[in-house]
């Protein structure tokens, strides 16, 4: 398990494909070795420039005029981690998320805005580098069906990011699924104690959502979700948690459960791939997915006893 900083793809001719790995643990990590730590302290930090600051509301002002359908919904923002190594024994590593809360207003007029590269700040420490930002942390799965395929989504024509390009399934966690609108100032409480553990629970559960609302699989076909690591887009700075999940249902069943519940807007196919296919795919992946194919790949180097 490590912090990959910047190990970076940098021979693609796309620089939407582009990506780091901020952290990569292939062996996988369970729901009980994943914490998280919410708190204010995490929060992404005003910008000193105030025009800058200014044309967060602008962008999204115009955005709204031209599509009232957005939403303004709360978001976990990423704003690093602390890895705990094991010391032998029965001890085993584990990772705890540090996580704020941002919205998906701060997220058009920072990371999606033409301006996003004025919010960051030189640094090779990535908590500084993208302290501006609003950065929601995205989530993503791997999923191996009983076949031995991998799942892979084309995006739709319609959808204002990548659209036509290849991605795994995902979307975000949710606060609101924890019942977070807002930050508890006693950190030291019970009660907040039990909010990190609803959090980190949030971020297994929201993960299964999201493959079940995009592939259309029943829950329960799914195995519990392994962690993998972060990887982040570098255009854009969008950071996604990835996840590992088995299927126990064959690529011919998921595809028909897939025709019949997707609705078109998001994703328009379904793909089901061996690795070698998955690797000509990942050319055509928004970075942030790529990071993921390649958070895989170590995983799956990591299982056959491989160096990574």
């Amino acid at each position: 398990m490590t912090t990959a900083g910047m190990s970076e793809s940098t021979m693609v001719m796309d620089p939407g494909a582009a990506f780091t790995l901020l952290l990569s643990c292939p062996d996988g990590l369970p729901r009980s070795r994943v914490y998280v730590d919410f708190g204010i302290s995490y929060d992404r930090i005003p910008h000193p420039d105030a025009k800058l600051e200014e044309s967060i509301n602008e962008i999204w002002t115009l955005q709204t005029e031209k599509n009232q359908s957005l939403y303004n919904g709360k978001k976990f923002r990423y704003g690093g981690h602390t890895l705990h190594h094991a010391d032998g024994g029965d001890n085993k590593s584990s990772v705890c998320l540090h996580l704020g809360l941002t919205d998906y207003r701060t997220f058009v007029g920072t990371n999606l805005s033409p301006l996003w590269e004025n919010f960051l700040v030189p640094s090779k420490d990535d908590s500084i580098y993208c302290q501006h930002s609003a950065s929601p942390l995205g989530n993503g799965a791997i999923v191996k069906t009983a076949d031995k395929r991998v799942l892979v989504l084309q995006r739709s024509l319609n959808v204002g990011e990548f659209p036509g390009y290849f991605v795994f399934p995902g979307g975000h966690s949710e606060p609101e699924e924890v019942g977070v609108l807002f930050h508890q100032m006693n950190k030291i409480s019970k009660e907040h104690e039990a909010l990190n553990e609803k959090i980190s629970q949030e971020m297994f559960e929201g993960i299964v959502r999201e493959v079940v609302e995009e592939i259309g699989v029943p829950a329960e076909s799914l195995s519990d979700p392994i962690f993998i690591g972060i990887s982040r887009r570098n255009l854009n700075v969008r950071p996604i948690a990835f996840f590992f999940v088995n299927c126990n249902l064959k690529s011919d069943e998921i595809q028909q459960l897939y025709s019949r519940a997707q609705d078109g807007y998001e994703s328009t196919q379904l793909f089901d791939v061996s690795m070698e296919e998955l690797l000509k795919m990942s050319e055509r992946m928004p970075g942030c997915h790529r990071g993921g194919y390649a958070l895989y790949e170590l995983m799956m180097k990591a299982n056959h006893g491989e160096s990574c």
